[in-house]
């Protein structure tokens, strides 16, 4: 229910995030169908929201308070979550100027998905929040300026919260100028993954 943007330009990176969450409690075929209806982009407004969860026998609870960036040590920190039941899956992005990682965490695991460097755009999203924000990069990204990459994101986080119920119309927007903390950060995290549960942490390359 996420929408996370990043920009690691040479000297700064910028991030963004909504600000949405979605309780629902229900039947979980129930679920299924929302979130797919959800995130393909056939709800569109929060009144049509919540007449559709009432129609498949969910309860829902939408709150528009939930802070998915942050700065840690110097490092931009995004994150998005998706439950199963009591298991609780995090896909994290890591930013500073010039370079991220984006991880899957799990209790007892960390899963580095990619990592990359330059300046760049990275999204953390559904289908539908995605394709809108590539479509945008595609079209209007023309190797510019910081000033230029920050009007694109706003760009895109307006855009994503009036096609789709899934982002919130608020976000916080943060931004970075420090480098030397992102890997030991990350080396922190892979070991608190693997101080959380008893599975072992995992960490790997794979090409962005």
């Amino acid at each position: 229910m996420s929408l996370v943007v990043a920009f690691t330009g040479r000297e700064t990176a910028v991030m963004a995030g909504d600000l949405r969450e979605m309780l629902m409690q229900g039947p979980d075929a129930a679920i299924r169908t929302f979130e797919r209806e959800l995130y393909q982009g056939s709800i569109r407004s929060d009144d049509s929201l919540m007449q559709r969860a009432g129609e498949l026998g969910i309860r829902l609870i939408v709150r528009d308070d939930k802070c998915k960036v942050s700065e840690r040590e110097g490092v931009l920190i995004g994150e998005v979550t998706e439950s199963e039941g009591e298991l609780v899956r995090k896909r994290r992005l890591y930013a500073v100027p010039g370079a991220y990682a984006i991880a899957d965490i799990e209790p007892g695991r960390f899963d580095l998905r990619s990592r990359g460097e330059g300046s760049t755009f990275v999204i953390l999203g559904n289908e539908v929040t995605r394709e809108i924000a590539h479509g945008i990069i595609r079209t209007s990204w023309q190797e510019g300026t910081l000033a230029d990459a920050i009007g694109i994101i706003i760009q895109i986080m307006h855009a994503a919260a009036s096609c789709t119920v899934s982002v919130s119309r608020t976000f916080m927007l943060l931004q970075t100028r420090e480098r030397s903390g992102f890997p030991g950060l990350m080396e922190k995290d892979i070991r608190g993954a693997g101080e959380a549960g008893t599975g072992g942490s995992r960490s790997g390359n794979e090409g962005s």
